[in-house]
């Protein structure tokens, strides 16, 4: 199993001219440590549980383009971008930018997008949930024959595009990986079957889900992953730990035995949020959180 750190919180109590310092110790740290992915938040205003949009929050894609160029091995991506924050025919071009600037370590990830006072607070059109999946379901196809051979038209219930011509195209053949969020087990994880490579659900105390919840999501989507003809196998899962693991050295250790369950699932990677006010020491206490999960 892979470690991974989502970046869910800038509140370092710092002066905003500080903060890409400490995004690039976080990332240096990451790596350090043998993480393979780091991922931030997709958002106009911070989450109510996190303090809400008086704390600090910057633009998601602006955010890993900086972290590429103070990186050299670790994945980025959104985790996840929301499919109502920027036009489908221009998201592609963003994606392969990062792909292309970073080497070929970004991934996709989009979802339906879900916190409507940010949307209402800057007049970002907030359709109802039927119509953000469907725009997602449009999303995904647009990216996908972006990143093909067919640069025509696309025609769709939301979006019409007359061209959709992609130069230079992304490092990673035939695009990077693409990742749709959340557990939803009627829409959600039938578009991981149909359009991704790689899902993203939510377990630990925070999110009141464990192994139990975990193994039935997952059957669900190996069901559609049938119904689609689409292999399991090659859908890499990931999950977001919502919890505080690093407290201790016994904590740590114990993080370690609680993740063989997930492993014995089939899970490839578990990503974990750093917390406090310095995130970078809070990561470099996980080295031996990686290696041990890099034994399952």
């Amino acid at each position: 199993m892979q470690l991974g750190f989502h970046v869910a919180s800038l509140s370092w109590e710092q002066e905003p001219a500080a903060m890409g310092s400490t995004l690039a110790q976080v990332a240096a740290a990451a790596e350090e440590v043998g993480a393979s992915a780091l991922s931030v938040m997709d958002h106009f205003f911070q989450l109510p549980g996190l303090g809400g949009p008086d704390q600090p929050m910057m633009e998601g894609y602006t955010t890993p383009g900086y972290i590429a160029g103070v990186t050299t091995t670790i994945h980025l991506h959104l985790l996840v971008g929301g499919v109502t924050y920027r036009h489908p025919g221009l998201l592609p071009k963003t994606v392969t930018t990062l792909d292309i600037v970073s080497g070929g370590r970004a991934g996709f990830g989009i979802g339906a997008a879900w916190h409507d006072r940010e949307h209402h607070a800057l007049g970002v059109p907030f359709p109802s949930t039927s119509e953000r999946f469907e725009r997602l379901e449009e999303t995904l196809q647009i990216a996908l024959q972006t990143w093909s051979d067919h640069d025509g038209r696309y025609e769709g219930k939301h979006y019409q595009l007359a061209e959709t011509i992609e130069v230079p195209g992304p490092v990673q053949q035939p695009h990077p990986p693409i990742m749709v969020g959340g557990g939803g087990e009627k829409k959600t994880l039938r578009l991981v079957a149909r359009y991704a490579d790689a899902c993203i659900l939510a377990t630990g105390p925070g999110a009141r889900s464990g192994p139990p919840e975990i193994a039935h999501k997952l059957r669900v989507l190996a069901g559609h992953c049938e119904t689609e003809g689409t292999d399991y196998g090659r859908i890499e899962k990931t999950i977001m730990y919502l919890g505080g693991p690093a407290a201790t050295e016994e904590a740590r250790a114990a993080f370690v035995e609680e993740m063989r369950a997930y492993a014995d699932l089939g899970i490839d990677r578990v990503m974990v949020i750093p917390l406090g006010t310095d995130p970078a020491g809070y990561i470099r206490r996980f080295e031996p959180v990686a290696t041990g999960l890099a034994e399952f």
